[in-house]
């Protein structure tokens, strides 16, 4: 059973742990990490799927090996008084463009935080231009990624 207030218990943690490192194993190699029988381990799994605990699986692709092999993170801001419009309108850009594969709406003195994945220096300019074009007045500060140091897609689990 699980406690008032608390989604997940230390056998949930140790499934998710298990399928973030490899969302592909079998239930069957879960449980013999976990100590649970087979039917449970997937029981867990069907649960955490429609508690919308797990979102989804997917593939971590090597950048450079598909082409992409520039990295950047681009704070946009405006000085402009229409700040609805041009939340709005980096919101549309950002929905809409593939290279931008994250966007975040934070504090501080940027609106956005954009993660952009491009194949070169050149096409990243492009698209950084295409961003200060959008409506309003908009700057950008750009920071390229020299090399990445540690990937995870969340923060590990604790119970």
């Amino acid at each position: 059973m699980r406690a008032i207030g608390k989604p997940i218990d230390e056998k949930d943690v140790e499934i998710i742990s298990c399928l973030k490192k490899n969302a592909r194993l079998s239930a069957s190699d879960i449980s013999k990490t976990v100590g649970l029988s087979v039917s449970t381990v997937t029981d867990r799994i069907k649960k955490l799927e429609r508690d919308g605990i797990i979102k989804q699986y997917t593939v971590v692709l090597d950048k450079e090996k598909i082409g992409l092999d520039v990295t950047a993170f681009v704070e946009v801001s405006t000085s402009d008084n229409s700040y609805v419009g041009v939340r709005a309108s980096i919101r549309n850009f950002a929905a809409q463009r593939p290279e931008i594969v994250e966007c975040h709406s934070v504090t501080g003195s940027s609106m956005f935080i954009l993660k952009i994945n491009a194949p070169s220096m050149n096409e990243l300019e492009r698209i950084i231009g295409e961003i200060q074009t959008c409506d309003g007045e908009i700057q950008t500060k750009t920071s390229v990624v020299l090399n990445t140091i540690k990937f995870e897609t969340f923060a590990e689990l604790k119970q």
